[in-house]
């Protein structure tokens, strides 16, 4: 389902700062050869994400699911001084092309790659994070969701990708276990009583969500 119309993105992207040489080369990269390139974040949504970090200004970012590295390198160019991303990715070879482009583009010192289950590693890293970029397989947003809100700083954000689904979650009745799990996260953030949150139809959907105030 087309969710936006062409014209508005074409629109959008042309009043976007341009997309840096080091991401139009790895989003050109994946295009051409990834097959599943559908799945990188276009340069609206890294500008944000870009934006977004450099307005909370985190000292540790948790981004789950690397693909190619061009959303962790996106958060990188807002993080701060002494900032540091830790990156989760669980297919091998995009782990490896994306440790290719953070090393490529010397943002090794910044961003820190995992490779392997999140469920697993996320547990071992002693950080309480300041913002938490969910981009991972959808029937785990929830658990992912609920493994960072414990360990999310006073202040911090989570940032969950792909809750519009291609406009699948508008169909009715509900088609696909991708489709269905991401609903179902909706339903959970929207009734958490301990966050609030904002949902934005930027490219696929977009939630922004707080803890609130004790």
């Amino acid at each position: 389902m087309e969710l936006i119309n062409p014209l508005v993105e074409s629109y959008t992207a042309k009043f976007t700062s341009p997309e840096a040489a080091d991401l139009k080369e790895i989003s050109e990269q994946t295009i051409a050869g990834h097959p599943l390139s559908h799945m990188l974040s276009g340069a609206v949504q890294g500008q944000l994400l870009s934006m977004i970090c450099a307005m909370i200004q985190p000292k540790y970012v948790l981004e789950i699911g690397t693909f190619t590295g061009y959303s962790a390198l996106c958060l990188q160019k807002g993080l701060p001084v002494g900032g540091m991303i830790h990156t989760i990715e669980l297919r091998p070879e995009d782990a490896n092309t994306a440790a290719e482009n953070f090393k490529k583009f010397n943002a090794n010192k910044q961003i820190t790659l995992h490779v392997g289950n999140a469920r697993e590693i996320i547990p071992g890293l002693p950080f309480i994070w300041d913002l938490v970029f969910i981009d991972a397989d959808k029937t785990s947003y929830i658990d992912y969701y609920e493994m960072v809100l414990p360990v999310l700083s006073e202040n911090g954000f989570i940032i969950a990708d792909n809750v519009l689904f291609h406009g699948q979650v508008l169909e009715e009745p509900l088609k696909g276990k991708n489709a269905k799990a991401i609903h179902a996260f909706n339903e959970h953030v929207q009734h958490d009583p301990r966050t609030e949150q904002v949902m934005l139809s930027v490219r696929d959907g977009i939630s922004i969500i707080k803890k609130k105030k004790a």
